[in-house]
């Protein structure tokens, strides 16, 4: 092999040489026993009309969904709250995803431990798990409060987790008014978004509500605060940190519900921080008392909304706001619940964004997009791609509901450049496939697993959604608010200028519009 100490080649030029090369092609012969004309023809008839009505008649497979499953999301929820340690009640195998997943995309490392769930525990239950996991993660890890969420195994079986905690606390597993908020968050239905609501429910359910029947419901007793809650958001480090810059400007107390953007920006100066920052339980409680709470995510948290309101707030539910529109409809809620006016510094830097749209927007006008992601993250892009003159040709969401569907068709009609655009929900990546080659677009918009389909359709993407494993820190900027407007409109300007100039290289031939100035 010509792999030596002396000379290391890197990966992605030492699987070039012969001695792979040939390796490859003995598995190949080994593995497919097609010809090469063969799975060429069939690759061919993967990209017609005929193969997408076949592709869209299935009903029992799902392929390569653009989603996660349900304790990701109630790992993020957990991750929110000071000095909480999320506990998943179910195999080591699946936490280790969940720790994975969040790590590579974040580039920090996530804290989330497991009852390690084997198989005698899917036998006879996973009582003794929980006792034994709760006493080990109290002592050896000092958390203030430890979320406990389940996986696929701890579900199949009917394990419950109410019943389970009262116990391990009766064992001494932790002390009686530790408090250890729960949520049943089964993994084969759902997805990551409604893990999150179930957990965040969970969390307000067990301070508003007397722990679990073991104390006194909270009286709420209102005030002035607003309570905000963002929801799953990838773009959780640089949009809270905006968020929270609004607030401020606004000078109104509020209660972030939920704030893992420390815990996942922590800094590098010889302190290791298993938890930083995230919501106090002080805060939690005073939330019960806000005059309203905002959320970001009408399609993420649909059953803690629902809590709050019927807690006797004013729940003002938005599809995460992104460019000019999006941004004043939430600074005008703001306005309105506090009786203030909007911020000077605020009304500037919408003025600047209007500015920026107005430098840029011929180049993305009538440029066509698809978009896959959550719910509420492609109603914000959606109507922010309708602000340039831009097209969401295809917006598909594998966890959007037809209530989804529908706003998104109410946003379509609403703007002639939303004519011939259409919504797909409970839609798949390989639904995606064959509309990015029936019916093709100029850009796609997605998250690192869309890198397969921009190599096969060659369609160039944007990374927006999480999750985003294969690029770096663009966690760290905001896309909410103008300033994350701004930023979404670089990023849609960056790939199309990469895509001009990758189209107009040729010298003597397509250089013609090889431009320095564009």
């Amino acid at each position: 092999m010509p792999q030596v100490a002396e000379k290391v080649i890197d990966h992605e030029m030492l699987f070039r040489e012969p001695e792979y090369q040939s390796l490859f092609e003995k598995k190949k012969a080994f593995e497919f026993n097609h010809s090469d004309a063969t799975i060429g023809q069939t690759v061919q008839w993967t990209k017609t009309e005929d193969y997408k009505l076949k592709n869209f008649a299935r009903d029992s497979l799902v392929v390569n969904p653009a989603k996660a499953c349900q304790p990701l999301g109630a790992v993020f929820a957990a991750n929110g709250f000071a000095k909480t340690l999320s506990f998943v009640h179910g195999s080591q195998g699946c936490v280790a995803y969940y720790r994975a997943h969040f790590s590579r995309h974040f580039k920090e490392p996530t804290s989330c431990v497991s009852s390690s769930m084997t198989e005698d525990a899917a036998v006879f239950g996973g009582l003794n798990n929980m006792v034994d996991g709760l006493a080990n993660a109290y002592s050896l890890y000092k958390p203030d409060m430890i979320a406990v969420s389940t996986t696929c195994m701890a579900e199949v079986i009917g394990d419950d987790i109410d019943a389970f905690i009262k116990t391990s606390k009766q064992k001494g597993s932790v002390p009686d008014d530790f408090d250890v908020p729960f949520a049943h968050t089964p993994a084969f239905v759902g997805s990551h978004i409604t893990g999150y609501d179930n957990a965040l429910l969970g969390v307000l359910r067990h301070f508003w509500d007397g722990k679990a029947k073991t104390t006194e419901p909270l009286v709420r007793v209102p005030d002035e605060s607003i309570n905000f809650i963002g929801g799953f958001d990838g773009f959780v480090v640089g949009n809270m940190k905006e968020i929270r810059r609004i607030f401020s400007l606004f000078d109104v107390k509020v209660n972030i519900i939920c704030d893992p953007s420390e815990s996942w920006n922590t800094p590098t100066d010889g302190e290791f921080r298993m938890y930083a920052g995230g919501t106090t339980k002080e805060e939690v409680i005073a939330g019960l008392h806000a005059k309203a709470t905002i959320v970001f995510q009408e399609f993420c948290c649909e059953k803690t909304s629902k809590f709050i309101a019927e807690h006797g707030q004013e729940v003002v539910t938005l599809n995460a706001p992104v460019g000019v529109a999006g941004t004043d409809k939430f600074l005008m809620e703001i306005s309105r619940l506090t009786g203030k006016p909007i911020p000077a510094e605020l009304e500037k830097e919408r003025g600047q964004l209007v500015d920026a749209l107005a430098d840029s927007q011929a180049h993305l006008h009538g440029k066509r997009f698809a978009l896959y992601g959550d719910p509420d993250q492609l109603l914000g892009y959606a109507a922010f791609l309708l602000e340039l003159g831009a097209e969401p040709t295809h917006v598909l969401s594998t966890n959007g509901t037809n209530d989804w569907a529908a706003k998104v068709q109410a946003l379509f009609d609403s703007t002639p450049y939303g004519k011939g655009c259409k919504v797909y929900p409970k839609r798949d990546l390989w639904h995606l496939r064959s509309l990015l080659f029936t019916e093709p677009v100029d850009f796609l918009i997605g998250n690192s697993y869309g890198k397969f389909l921009e190599r096969d359709t060659k369609v160039p993407l944007v990374r927006l959604v999480f999750p985003i494993h294969d690029r770096h820190h663009h966690h760290r900027y905001p896309t909410w608010g103008y300033e994350g407007g701004l930023r979404v409109l670089v990023m849609l300007l960056d790939e199309f200028f990469e895509a001009l100039d990758a189209n107009t290289m040729g010298i003597g031939k397509t250089d013609y519009s090889y431009d320095i100035v564009r």
